[in-house]
């Protein structure tokens, strides 16, 4: 529990106290409007690799969800094609099956159970949709991917989001 209840609990019964720690166990704490974040430990990625920038975001509208931006490196990759073929090889042998992406560029995958979805493309790919306005990243995934798009690096764009599963 977080401090913020911890005076209140320690003069409650103990049913009381049971019924409080569930309570917040399904909120995501103090004041959180219980949004889930999808966890990146469900996301395979090539034995190796790297996850270089990690960001949650929130989208608290009318259609609330969370999602987890990641860039992923893996330099035993001579190009970033090179490592998204392997990302989706990786999880067509785990059984996520392909959906539909959002952008053109992007490739989409839904995990068994459609638990997760993966929304996955090129560091190169991902920054051309940026700057052309088709889809938008937050500023340090934007530029941990134009670092590596120009240093020449094995990079991906992943957004990990819940799905419907």
């Amino acid at each position: 529990m977080r401090a913020c209840g911890s005076l209140l609990l320690a003069r409650a019964r103990p049913g009381i106290v049971v019924a409080v720690v569930l309570a917040a166990g399904a909120l995501a704490g103090c004041g959180a409007s219980g949004q889930r974040v999808p966890a990146v430990s469900g996301l395979p990625i090539p034995i190796g690799s790297r996850v270089a920038v990690r960001r949650t975001t929130c989208d608290r509208g009318q259609s609330a969800f969370c999602s987890v931006e990641l860039v992923v490196v893996d330099p035993r990759y001579r190009s970033s094609h090179d490592l998204l073929r392997a990302e989706r090889e990786l999880l067509r042998r785990r059984h996520w099956a392909k959906a539909d992406a959002p952008e053109g560029l992007e490739l989409s995958a839904d995990s068994p159970g459609d638990h997760l979805r993966v929304i996955y493309a090129t560091a190169g790919d991902d920054i051309q949709g940026i700057d052309r306005g088709w889809i938008t990243r937050v500023r340090p995934v934007t530029l941990a991917l134009a670092r590596a798009m120009f240093a020449n690096s094995s990079a991906l764009s992943m957004q990990l989001v819940l799905g419907t599963g």
